[in-house]
Formats: C-alpha cells, structure tokens, sequence
C-alpha cells in the first residue's frame, strides 16, 4: 500500500498538480467539433495511463488489478486534490466500466471493458437534456431499431463532462433514449452504447456542438452532444435503463462525495501555508508580530477546516469497505450521505480558505478562488443534495422503516454522547411516520444531522484508535481535531435533528 501511494503522490504533485492552474485558466476548446484539452493534459493522462493507474479497482478478467476500493479511493483522492478537472476523466470512466461489467452482454464486456479499464478508451454518462434535467421521464432521445439488431440514436445531450477530448483513442458514450414504441416516462428509458469511433474504425454519427463556459472546472470540458442517427448496442433488456444507469451514478455519487473531500484537503493546505507565512498583528501571549495562524479566529478556521475534511475522509473510506465487504445496505444507505456532506464541506472549507486568505484570496493569483469556484459544482452534479436528501428520507428510511438508519446508528453509538444517538432514532421514528410532504420537507436536515453525527462518531473513533497507539505530533493531532469537532462542529447535529422535527410546518 505503501509503495501504491508513493507512487501515486509523486504523479499527483509532480504532473497534475501543476497543471491545475492552466487548465483553469487556458480551459479545453472546440473547432469543428474537435475538442483539445488544456495544455499538458494529454501528456499528463498518457502518463497516468500507461503506469497503469486506470486498472487499479477493476476485475483482472479484463486487465484490471483488482485492488479494494479502500486502496482504490486514496489513490483517486489524489487526482481529485491535485486537479479535479483532470479527474473528472477517469471518474466517469469508472462508472462507465461498472455499468458494463454489471449489465453488459459478454460480447460488450470483451470489447469495451478492457480498453476501458486500461484507459485507451474513456466512457461517459448521457444523461441530461435542454428538457430534461433531474426529471429523466422527460427524455426524448429516440432509439429506432436496425436490421442488424443496432439502433439509430437521435438526440441532444447537456453537461455531458469530457464527451469529446484529445486525450483517448475512443470515446464509448452510455446514453439514456426511448426504443421506438416505449413507455412516454422513465419505464420506457433504454440504455445504449454509443461508440465514437466504430469497430470497423470509420467514425459514429455523434458529434460535440458546443462546450459550456462554466463558474468552475474549466479544465474538463463539459459538452453538448449531438447524435444524429448514431449507431448504438442496447445493454441489457429494453427499457430498464434507469435501473442500470443508477448502477453508473451511485458509483459517480460515491466518488463525488470524494471529490469534495479532495478539494477540501487542498483548500485546507493551501491556507495552512499561507496562515504560516502571513504576519499581521501581535500575538497575545508575547507581544510581538506574529502569523496570522496564531491568532484565534484563524485558528479555529484552520481546525474546521481540518476537522471538516477529515471526518469526511473517513466517512468516504468508510463506504470504500462496505464496497470491498458487500454490504450493499450500508453502501446504498450511506451513498446520498457522503456524496451530499462531504461536498457541502467542499464548499465550506474552500469559502474559509478564501477567509483566511482575507483580502488575497479574493484575488485569483493565490489560487484559493479556483478552490471556491471548482467546489461549487460537488453539490449540484451527479444529483443535487436536495436530491440525494429526498432519496435518504424516502428510498432509505420509509421504504425500509428505518430498519438500516437504525442499524448505522447502533454502529455509531459507542462513539457519539447519548443524546445524539437518541436524537437521531427520534429523527428516523419522525421521518418514518412523516407524510411524503412532511418527510420531504424535513429531508435536508435530516441529512444534515446524519453526516455531521457520522463525522462526529468517525473523528471519535480515530481518537480512540490514536489513543492505544504511541504518542507522537500525529496521534496528538488527532486527538485534538476530534476534541475541536466534538465541542465545535457535532452540536450542530442536534440542532439539525430539531430542524428537522419542527421545521417542516411553515415550507408545507
């Protein structure tokens, strides 16, 4: 593991990481349909590809290394830190790659899996249309039959990230459309297959018509594609493409939600760095001019910082070893979690970044703005948090009353004070009884108070752990961070359980 992370913290500082600013200032650019990435980011993915950094989470049936997800998502976090327009690349690849393993013939596996898993071809995720954004029952992409047994994919596409680049071979695009005849709503929805480039080498009807200009991420370039009778393969049974493109976002949603801590650890090291090096004012124990990262406000901006991102660290690994484990219910319980906490943090913790920088972070020079704006995505893409907040109300809790809210709460009780682990059965009794309006109303806040009471229960345990260990400025550091979270950060839980109960009444 070691010797895995060296590896990739080297390509991370040495290749990507310098290629953050440019991208954001240089961006991706179409002409004639071609789109050409930042400079220096075809080299840099050329690089990360033949080390072979792409296969590592992936089934070794198809050239994949076949390591853990708790090894997997370290890794990933460092791409993410180090440049989060170049990782959105691989992000979605990875999704792409589950999709088809899970639900893909075995003649689709043999084709696409093993360029996809070593990164000579990336994949992407079609969803979104001028129409039809998070309401996917308003999709008009049609899919007529072939003689061949192919189909004829016509349509438009939005926001669809690295859809056209000059960093692959091919791109193999998973689009969502409606077989000629289907249901006029989301049970009519198929999932295709839709290659840039075909077998026989000649090149498929899609094509990017325009590239976003966006607040963020100006790096990865978000197009608008268009399918103009393309020739696509259905995967799995007709009409069941919702069901199966879930797989591709929950895997996405999973890996937002580490995106978030990743721009997070950035933000946080940037202004540790500056608050070091940046004199104002007097200390008050000595009297003389001092950094600005011992004054108190600093300070406790520096701590919630840290503390923010940690325990969202520790929330994300946590789902890595429900994957490795199979424990699906744990997995699909905590996805809307991670993905909607840690990047509410993202964009928290890059704000603070921006304050402890004061005045100098409002410029763009020091790169803490690039930080704010490239967070602010986390909590709209793959799902809103709104989204995600209703699908822990009413696919987590109602659905099963309560019966896995209240499991996860059994595993986090040993670590959290007995009121916060009451409130929050409190909390899944309310929402269980709640009627669709109430529980939607409460949504927010419910997942609010989980993910602050997960990160309080996770910083507890690293404390506990730091504890048995030998003491050094490592363990004592954690052992202050959970301290900091517990009196500064986790009573915001209990307010959060109280909004939820008592609010809703005033938004019916």
């Amino acid at each position: 593991m070691e010797a895995i992370f060296d590896e990739a913290g080297k390509l991370a500082a040495e290749v990507l990481a310098p290629l953050n600013k440019t991208g954001d200032q240089d961006g991706a650019k179409l002409a004639d349909g071609v789109v050409t990435t930042s400079p220096g980011f075809k080299d840099a993915y050329a690089q990360y590809r033949d080390a072979g950094w792409n296969a590592v989470p992936f089934d070794p049936n198809y050239g994949g290394q076949g390591l853990p997800y708790a090894i997997a998502f370290p890794v990933q976090e460092m791409w993410q830190s180090a440049n989060m327009s170049f990782g959105l690349c691989p992000l979605l690849n990875q999704g792409a790659v589950e999709a088809i393993n899970h639900h893909g013939s075995d003649d689709q596996k043999n084709t696409y899996l093993p360029k996809l898993i070593s990164g000579e071809w990336t994949g992407t995720m079609n969803l979104t249309e001028p129409q039809a954004g998070s309401d996917l029952g308003l999709i008009r992409t049609k899919a007529a039959p072939q003689a061949d047994g192919s189909y004829a994919i016509t349509g438009q596409k939005i926001f669809i990230t690295y859809g056209e680049h000059d960093m692959a071979d091919n791109i193999i695009h998973l689009v969502l459309g409606r077989i000629d005849g289907a249901p006029d709503d989301v049970k009519g929805i198929s999932l295709f297959i839709v290659p840039k480039i075909l077998e026989n080498g000649s090149r498929n009807t899609v094509e990017c018509i325009g590239l976003e200009h966006k607040l963020g991420i100006h790096g990865s370039p978000t197009c608008t594609m268009d399918f103009d009778g393309a020739k696509g393969e259905l995967v799995g049974t007709a009409h069941e493409g919702l069901r199966y493109m879930f797989t591709m976002m929950n895997n996405a949603r999973l890996s937002v939600g580490l995106q978030g801590v990743a721009i997070a650890e950035r933000a946080t090291q940037k202004a540790l760095e500056y608050a070091h090096d940046r004199v104002q004012g007097k200390s008050l124990s000595t009297g003389a001019r001092a950094p600005i990262e011992e004054h108190a406000d600093v300070k406790r901006m520096l701590l919630t910082m840290k503390a923010l991102t940690q325990a969202g660290r520790m929330l994300t690994y946590e789902a890595a070893l429900a994957l490795d484990s199979g424990d699906k219910g744990k997995v699909e319980f905590m996805t809307p979690i991670v993905k909607s906490w840690c990047t509410d943090n993202a964009v928290e913790v890059a704000s603070l970044g921006v304050q402890v920088h004061g005045g100098m972070g409002f410029i763009e020079e020091t790169g803490a703005a690039q930080f704010y704006r490239d967070a602010r995505i986390l909590p709209i893409y793959e799902g809103t948090n709104g989204i995600q907040a209703a699908d822990l109300a009413f696919r987590k809790m109602q659905r099963d009353q309560g019966a896995e809210a209240l499991k996860y709460i059994t595993e986090m009780e040993p670590y959290l004070p007995l009121e916060y682990a009451q409130g929050l059965k409190d909390l899944v009794t309310h929402i269980c009884k709640a009627t669709p309006e109430e529980a939607a109303a409460s949504a927010t806040p419910l997942l609010k108070a989980f993910g602050i009471a997960a990160g309080g229960a996770m910083m507890a345990r690293a404390a506990q752990a730091a504890q048995r260990l030998a003491q050094d400025e490592f363990t004592a550091e954690k052992i202050r961070l959970a301290e900091f979270y517990r009196l500064n950060i986790l009573p915001l839980a209990l307010a959060h359980i109280k909004i939820a109960i008592d609010g809703p009444a005033p938004i019916i």
